[in-house]
């Protein structure tokens, strides 16, 4: 039996997983969908100190708390910072990596480093909050790149979404790991739309053997749980 930790990305929360839960659980293993601070279910905690930092130590006090040592790591879109950050601090606890059509970030690299042209649109959205600057309000459903076509889908996605915090897409992640991170084995799952990967690090992931490039769409996990617990079924150490 393995632990899945499933980490969502910008806007989202622990809800997103819903379909593909029962799906790992009834494989035997056990799974745990934790919501990151100021989204979701915590939106009420949303404040000015809401950082990537404090979401890589949502993920980290989970692991610890938990007592996880065998953690199927997974991050989608902007959790794949996150993941990376939780796998730097705690590299013991992860047995792998998986990245859903997520960020793949290196020391010292931004959501914006990664993404600037997508994240530039968001930028012109920000509104300030109670002293937060927020981007990725729902207020016309969905975004587009999220790929839904379902109306059952764009109106339960739609009426979950919630703003996100600017502060987690410009901050730099710091990385100290080095060589010990890069080492925890790794799967890369790439829709055709796939944020924050260079080029280099495609060659890397490509030659890991452990590469999918997909025509899924980027909120694979709504409309595709099958195909996306197959991908993270097969991530499982044997």
């Amino acid at each position: 039996m393995a632990t899945f930790v499933l980490v969502h990305g910008s806007g989202h929360g622990g809800w997103c997983w819903r379909r593909v839960v029962p799906l790992l659980t009834a494989a035997g293993h056990r799974v745990l969908t934790p919501t990151l601070t100021g989204l979701g279910d915590r939106a009420h905690l949303l404040s000015r100190s809401t950082d990537l930092d404090l979401h890589i130590a949502d993920v980290v006090s989970v692991l610890e708390h938990e007592r996880i040592h065998d953690a199927v790591l997974v991050g989608h879109s902007y959790g794949g910072m996150v993941v990376t950050g939780a796998a730097d601090r705690v590299g013991h606890r992860v047995a792998h990596l998986v990245y859903l059509d997520a960020a793949i970030p290196r020391d010292g690299e931004s959501v914006v480093d990664l993404v600037p042209h997508a994240v530039s649109s968001l930028k012109a959205g920000v509104r300030v909050v109670d002293g937060v600057e927020l981007v990725g309000f729902p207020d016309d459903g969905p975004p587009p790149a999220l790929g839904l076509s379902d109306p059952e889908d764009v109106a339960w996605v739609g009426s979950m979404l919630t703003p996100h915090p600017w502060a987690t897409m410009v901050a730099p992640i710091r990385l100290t790991g080095g060589a010990a991170v890069e080492a925890i084995p790794r799967t890369v799952l790439l829709t055709p739309a796939h944020p924050g990967i260079a080029e280099d690090r495609l060659a890397s992931a490509r030659s890991a053997g452990r590469f999918h490039e997909t025509g899924l769409p980027h909120d694979m996990m709504v409309t595709h749980p099958a195909e996306t617990a197959k991908v993270l079924l097969d991530a499982v150490p044997r």
